[in-house]
C-alpha cells in the first residue's frame, strides 16, 4: 500500500523544477492520490457530518463526527482493499449507504453502515447480480429503494428492502426496456424512462401503485438529446404533477412541469446554448428551486424560488467559481456547497441560511493550495464544415509564448462534454510543460440536440476531423508545435487517440489510449447484460453491426483494421475487469500492433475495470505516461520509483516494437 500521504507529499515535493524560472514539478500524488478529505454530507436531520477519507492504509473510508459537542470522528465503513467512491445517508440520520463492486466488474451491490451499531451490512447479499441504490424518503425511514437484476440479468426490478430487518420484498418488475425509475414522496415507484430498440425514449407514469403506466412522452432519438440531460426530476408534494427534463419542442433540454390528470405543460427555465446541467429540487417540498446551464463553460443558475435569491446573491460572494449546492438538513437551515475553480483544489463551504454567512469546511486537496496551477483559457472554432467548436486551452504557468509540445486531451462518452474546472490531468501535463488542448466535438453533450446528432455515425469520421481541426487551430494561433503533438484518452477519448494514430498518422507524435475501443464490431456485440435496452440507441449513433449496409463503414473505421497506418508510439492501458469496453479491445489492438512491429506499450491492471480507482495504479498508470510523453514529445518527468512501479500496483506490462515508422 502507499505510504500515509502526508510523508509522500513531503517526500516528492523534495523533486527539484528543471530550470530556475521553471515551477516546480507537482508530485503525482498530489493530483492522482487519495483527496485528504472529500464529499462531505450532512444527516437529513442535521446533527452529524459525513464525509470520505484515507484510513491508516490509505483505503478510503467514509468519516463521521457530530457536530456539536466533542470530537467523536469516526470512520464507520471497512472496506479492505478498495476505497468508498460514493455514499448518501438513509433518511433515519443513522445509516450510511453505499454500493460497492469487486475489482470494478460493476456488480454493484448495496452496502448499510450502522452507526449506533457499528456494523456494515451487504443489503443485497445475492451472488452475480448489479444493484443500485433508488431513492429512500423522509416517509419512510428506514427503508429504501433499490434495483437489481436478480431475477433477469438484462433487467432491473425495484426491491423495497427494510433496515431493521433486511427484508427484500419485491415492488416492480422492469417489462424488460427501463433504464431508471422515479418514486413520489411517499417512496411509491411512479416514473419509468425507458428505451425502444429504435432508441426512442419513452417516458410513463401511474397514477397510483395500483393503476396502469401509461406513456407520458416519447422522444426519437434524432429529436433527443443524452439521458443525463432528460427524463424525470420528481414529483409534486401531491403527486398531481411531474417536473421533467425534457427536449420535446426545444433544440436544448429545458424544464417542464406537467400536470399528470389534464397533460398541461408549463416551461421553467431553458436556455437555447445548453441542455439542463444541474437541477435544485427541494426534498420535503417537491419543488424545482434552481436550474443549472452551462452556455460558456461556466455553471449559470436560474433561481425559480424567491426564497433563495438571496442565498444564490450571498454565495455568489463567498469565492471565486462555479458553486453547486451539495447537501442540505431537512429543516433547510444549513448547507453544504462546492466551489470549482480551473486553478484550485475543490473546496466546500457550510452556509447558514439564517445568517446567510458562510464558512470554509476544507479543501479536498488543501496542498495543491499553493501549487503553480494553470488556468484553462475558452475558445471557439469553426470546423472544416462549419460547425462551431468549443474548447479549453491550458498553458504551463509562466510559459514563454509561442507554440509548445501539446497534448490533446479528448474526453471519454463520447456522450460528455469538457468544461471550465480544475482537472488533475489538465494541471498534471501542464506542469510538466505541454499545452493542453480539449475540444467539445460533435456529439459532445449538453449544447443541444443538433450539435449531438452531428456525430450520429461519426466515429473516426467527421469526429475524428474536428479533433484535427482543433490541433490545426492550435498551430495557426502559435499555440502547438506541430511536430510535438500527442492525443490522449480513456474510452471514447482511447478510441480517438487509436484512431488518430491510425486515421491521422501525420498529426500526432504519439498516441495514449486507455481502455478504448478498437474494434467496433466486437464493441459493439460486447455489451454487458445491464447496457442491453441501449443497443439500439447505440445502432442509430455509432452502427448497426447486423445491417450489411454498414459493415464497410464500420471496418474503416475499427483502429484494430487499421494498423498498417499507424507510424507513431501507442500506449495502451486496461482493465482487466472492464465490462463496458472488455480486455479484448485492447488486447487484440496490441496483437496486431505487435504483429505490425510497431512502437506499442502495453499496460495491464488485473484489479481495475473501467477506470483505474485503486490509488496506486492510478498513479502508476500516469507515471508511465508521463515517461513515455516526456521520451516523445521532450517534457518535465518525475521519475517512477526504482523499483519500476508504484509500490502496491499490480501493473503487468509488456513492451513491443519499435519498429515504427518515424
Amino acid at each position: 500500500m502507499l505510504p500515509r500521504h502526508g510523508v509522500l507529499v513531503l517526500m516528492l515535493w523534495t523533486v527539484p523544477a528543471l530550470a530556475a524560472d521553471v515551477p516546480p514539478v507537482i508530485p503525482r500524488e498530489l493530483l492522482f492520490g487519495n483527496p485528504v478529505r472529500d464529499d462531505p454530507t450532512l444527516s437529513p436531520d442535521g446533527e452529524k457530518l459525513a464525509w470520505v477519507a484515507p484510513d491508516a492504509k490509505g483505503v478510503m473510508q467514509v468519516w463521521v463526527r457530530t457536530l456539536q459537542g466533542k470530537d467523536d470522528t469516526r470512520a464507520v465503513t471497512k472496506e479492505p482493499e478498495r476505497g468508498v467512491r460514493y455514499y448518501e445517508w438513509a433518511q433515519d440520520s443513522r445509516t450510511l449507504l453505499y454500493p460497492q463492486d469487486s475489482d470494478g466488474d460493476e456488480n454493484t451491490h448495496v452496502y448499510a453502515a450502522d452507526l449506533s451499531t457499528g456494523v456494515v451490512r451487504d443489503l443485497t447479499p445475492f451472488q452475480g447480480i448489479r444493484a443500485r441504490l433508488l431513492e429512500a424518503s423522509p416517509t419512510a425511514p428506514r427503508e429504501v429503494l433499490v434495483t437489481m437484476n436478480l431475477r433477469e440479468r438484462t433487467g432491473s426490478d425495484i426491491y423495497r428492502v427494510s433496515l431493521d430487518t433486511g427484508a427484500i420484498t419485491l415492488d416492480t418488475q422492469d417489462p424488460g426496456d427501463v433504464m431508471t425509475w422515479t418514486a413520489d414522496a411517499k417512496l411509491n415507484v411512479r416514473g419509468a424512462l425507458a428505451q425502444k430498440p429504435d432508441g426512442t425514449t419513452v417516458l410513463r407514469v401511474r397514477d397510483s401503485v395500483r393503476t396502469p403506466w401509461r406513456t407520458l412522452l416519447e422522444v426519437p432519438l434524432r429529436e433527443n438529446v443524452f439521458p443525463q440531460y432528460m427524463g424525470f426530476i420528481g414529483f409534486s408534494r401531491d403527486g398531481a404533477r411531474v417536473y421533467l427534463k425534457s427536449p420535446h419542442g426545444s433544440n436544448t433540454s429545458r424544464v417542464v412541469e406537467k400536470v399528470l390528470r389534464t397533460g398541461a405543460e408549463k416551461v421553467l427555465a431553458e436556455d437555447a446554448g445548453s441542455d439542463v446541467m444541474d437541477v435544485l429540487f427541494h426534498p420535503e417540498r417537491k419543488v424545482v428551486q434552481a436550474v443549472a446551464f452551462n452556455t460558456d463553460g461556466h455553471l449559470r443558475w436560474k433561481v425559480l424560488d424567491a426564497s433563495l435569491r438571496e442565498d444564490f446573491e450571498a454565495l455568489g460572494r463567498v469565492a471565486d467559481g462555479d458553486f453547486s449546492l451539495v447537501s442540505r438538513d431537512r429543516a433547510d437551515r444549513r448547507w453544504v456547497v462546492a466551489f470549482e475553480q480551473d486553478a484550485a483544489p475543490l473546496r466546500y463551504y457550510t452556509y447558514d441560511r439564517s445568517t446567510r454567512r458562510a464558512e470554509l469546511l476544507f479543501s479536498n486537496q488543501p496542498a495543491l493550495d499553493q501549487a503553480p496551477l494553470a488556468r484553462m483559457k475558452p475558445f471557439q472554432l469553426k470546423s472544416r464544415d462549419g460547425l462551431t467548436l468549443t474548447g479549453y486551452l491550458t498553458r504551463p504557468v509562466d510559459a514563454p509564448p509561442g507554440p509548445l509540445p501539446t497534448v490533446l486531451l479528448v474526453h471519454g462518452g463520447p456522450w460528455t462534454r469538457d468544461t471550465w474546472r480544475f482537472s488533475p490531468e489538465v494541471q498534471w501535463l501542464a506542469n510538466r510543460g505541454y499545452a493542453v488542448l480539449q475540444v467539445n466535438f460533435r456529439a459532445s453533450a449538453g449544447l443541444g440536440k443538433a450539435f449531438l446528432n452531428a456525430g450520429n455515425r461519426q466515429w473516426g469520421r467527421a469526429m475524428n476531423d474536428d479533433l484535427e481541426d482543433a490541433v490545426a487551430w492550435a498551430v495557426k494561433e502559435g499555440q502547438a508545435d506541430p511536430a510535438r503533438v500527442a492525443i490522449m484518452g480513456s474510452s471514447y477519448g482511447g478510441y480517438a487517440a487509436l484512431a488518430g494514430a491510425a486515421f491521422s498518422p501525420t498529426v500526432y507524435r504519439c498516441a495514449v489510449d486507455a481502455f478504448g475501443i478498437s474494434n467496433l464490431f466486437t464493441f459493439l456485440k460486447s455489451f454487458p447484460p445491464q447496457w442491453q435496452v441501449i443497443r439500439g440507441s447505440y445502432a442509430q449513433r455509432v452502427g448497426d453491426v447486423d445491417d450489411p449496409a454498414e459493415q464497410e463503414r464500420l471496418r474503416a473505421t475499427s483502429p484494430v483494421f487499421a494498423v498498417d497506418r499507424v507510424r507513431v508510439p501507442m500506449f495502451v492501458a486496461q482493465g482487466a475487469n472492464d465490462p463496458r469496453v472488455k480486455q479484448a479491445e485492447s488486447e487484440q489492438m496490441v496483437a496486431a500492433l505487435e504483429k505490425a512491429g510497431r512502437d506499442v506499450t502495453y499496460v495491464l491492471y488485473p484489479d481495475e475495470g473501467h477506470g483505474f480507482y485503486q490509488p496506486e495504479n492510478n498513479l502508476d498508470y500516469h507515471a508511465r505516461v508521463e515517461a513515455f510523453l516526456a521520451r516523445h514529445l521532450g517534457g518535465r518527468l518525475e521519475p517512477l520509483p526504482k523499483e519500476g512501479r508504484v509500490q502496491g500496483s499490480s501493473a503487468v506490462v509488456r513492451q513491443s516494437g519499435g519498429g515504427a515508422a518515424k
